[in-house]
């Protein structure tokens, strides 16, 4: 945030503006000034605070007009985030179908989606059929006996309207998650931007998820936790907003004093209604789409009501409400149980609506008509037939998935993703000299490799944020590191429950945003508050830039083991930083 300073500020310890250093006085040439102490800001200020305001000084330092400098600092708040977006697009829609073939699990999802969308419901392929996709390019008929799956249809779903646009191929059932792990990036960098009030530091945290390996990759491959991952930040971008919508409209209604500043009245905020609220109801949307795509959506869920109740009660003292917790249980409580289970229950009842309208007749979805034959009598004859053979299936799938224990070569504890202890394999081949991009003169085999792993300094870094944003919301009760540290307990703490379960590192995509988010909240710490003085934010943005430009150095570095692109076998190992690794 920039603010003027006069030029007779002699604080104690600061040198006057003409006797400073030049290295000083040129860094003020790109909007750095250090701030007076400002006087605390009216109760307005305190439920919705200002944006910082974008300074037009880095431009005009590069020639451009006054007039033009302004008018592009106005449009930071989106020319920022669109810039950082179209970066991440291109670098995920680059060479999109390679490697052709059907990688990891795609050997799932890609056919399954492919079935759904033609039929209602996924279908038992032959063992040959990703051979005979890639030879045919797609042109095979889709086999008729209903498959028994585990993970609810919204994915596939959405996995298979790349494919219905763009075919049956490689490029057609990785485009959906392509384009949502982009526009992922746009939510995270408006996201951040709102939450920090910081376009900087909202770009920062689009930009650090555009290079995080785990997020690349699993943009470019067609699994479920990609998708999941959209749609639950979607859904914290949308109480974000909320939040925002209904302190303002709280503000609003508190009287404003003879100075101008608006005053707390325990009779308005133990008694406000905050109305409907359309961006509850529509994250109340994102998250039955997310629990339509993978169960552990409903952690995500729970995690989300509490804190926006929390909110709520936030706002109100803040507002001088004597009773919050009475007025929020009054108020609030219901209309955002309504907005939000309800919703998103019936969202992930209608993602099935191919399966309920397929034939009864032993023809359509698996288990479709369990209520007519096994299922007859009981005590719940009464429900629709549809919906008892539906919760049969869950109650089947529930089975499997508490009782997975498999094992797998790459699963890994929960307790090893954050450092990155056993990331996951997608596809590995060996090309001689000279062959499938590996060069001719190598001298020995390549390695050609799609690694899902995130990008280690981001990673590591990540883990001293996480306990700085744990800190800074225990200890200063800072929402937006509260908001933060719920979104990857959400995502993460969920797994530990299952340790004996065969669970994989690509699971983390899910908090991926959300950790980005905590380290761009330790860079902003470490460049230093408003009021710094020049010395401490030239020493905090050295420090914050070299670590980004580190990270980003270790994204270009793993960038090979992204991408599949085959490189020498010595440079391969040179990568394997940890032995569990390989």
């Amino acid at each position: 945030m920039t603010s003027t300073a006069s030029s007779m500020d002699h604080r104690q310890g600061q040198a006057p503006h003409d006797q400073r250093p030049s290295w000083q006085q040129r860094l003020r040439r790109f909007g750095y000034a250090p701030a007076k102490d400002a006087p605390s800001g009216d109760v307005r200020d305190r439920l919705v605070p200002p944006y910082a305001q974008p300074s037009p000084r880095l431009w005009q330092a590069f020639g451009l007009s006054p007039v033009l400098a302004d008018r592009i600092a106005r449009w930071a708040g989106w020319g920022g985030p669109l810039l950082v977006t179209l970066m991440a697009g291109l670098m995920r829609f680059w060479n999109l179908g390679s490697p052709r073939a059907v990688i990891f699990d795609e050997t799932y999802y890609a056919k399954d989606a492919w079935a759904l969308v033609h039929r209602g419901f996924e279908v038992n392929w032959d063992k040959n059929a990703n051979d005979l996709v890639l030879q045919t390019h797609g042109h095979l008929a889709i086999p008729t006996d209903a498959a028994y799956v585990v993970h609810p249809p919204v994915g596939k779903y959405v996995i298979g309207i790349g494919e219905l646009v763009f075919g049956f191929d490689p490029f057609g059932w990785r485009f959906m998650t392509a384009l949502l792990g982009t526009l992922s990036v746009l939510l995270l960098c408006r996201i951040g931007r709102r939450i920090f009030r910081s376009t900087f530091l909202g770009c920062l945290a689009g930009a650090l998820m555009a290079v995080d390996g785990l997020h690349f990759v699993m943009s470019r491959t067609s699994l479920l936790d990609g998708v999941l991952m959209f749609f639950v930040l979607a859904a914290f971008g949308c109480l974000i907003i909320d939040r925002d919508r209904s302190r303002e409209r709280l503000a609003a209604a508190l009287p404003v004093g003879p100075d101008g500043r608006v005053r707390p009245d325990a009779q308005v905020a133990d008694a406000f209604r905050f109305g409907l609220r359309p961006w509850r109801w529509a994250a109340g949307l994102m998250l039955g789409l997310a629990i339509g795509t993978k169960w552990n959506g409903l952690y995500i869920l729970v995690a989300f009501c509490v804190m926006t109740v929390l909110w709520d009660v936030g706002a109100r003292k803040v507002a001088g409400a004597h009773h919050p917790y009475a007025a929020v249980l009054k108020y609030d409580t219901g209309i955002a149980f309504l907005a939000t289970v309800p919703v998103a229950i019936a969202v992930y009842l209608a993602s099935w609506i191919g399966w309920i309208l397929s034939p009864t007749d032993g023809t359509g979805g698996y288990f479709r008509n369990w209520a007519a034959t096994d299922g007859r009598g009981g005590s719940w004859t009464f429900l629709p037939d549809w919906l008892r053979s539906l919760w049969h299936y869950e109650h089947e799938v529930y089975e499997f998935h508490v009782h997975l224990s498999s094992p797998h070569t790459y699963q890994s504890n929960p307790w090893s993703w954050i450092v990155l202890g056993r990331p996951v394999s997608y596809f590995y081949q060996s090309p001689g000299p000279g062959t499938d991009g590996c060069p001719a003169d190598a001298g020995e085999k390549c390695a050609r490799e799609v690694l899902a792993i995130g990008t280690p300094l981001l990673w590591w870094a990540g883990c001293l944020a996480i306990l700085y944003v744990l800190w800074r919301w225990a200890f200063r009760r800072d929402w937006r590191a509260g908001a933060i540290a719920c979104g990857i307990a959400a995502g993460y703490l969920p797994w530990f429950l299952y340790q004996e379960r065969t669970i994989f590192l690509f699971y983390a995509v899910v908090f991926v945003p959300f950790l980005c988010l905590a380290v761009a909240m330790m860079i902003g710490a470490i460049v230093g508050p408003p009021g710094s003085t020049d010395t401490r934010r030239v020493v905090g943005a050295t420090v914050s830039g070299v670590l980004v430009l580190l990270i980003a150095w270790n994204f270009i570095y793993f960038w090979p083991l992204f991408t599949g692109t085959a490189i020498p076998l010595d440079q391969w190992r040179s990568r394997m930083w940890l032995d569990t690794w390989v």
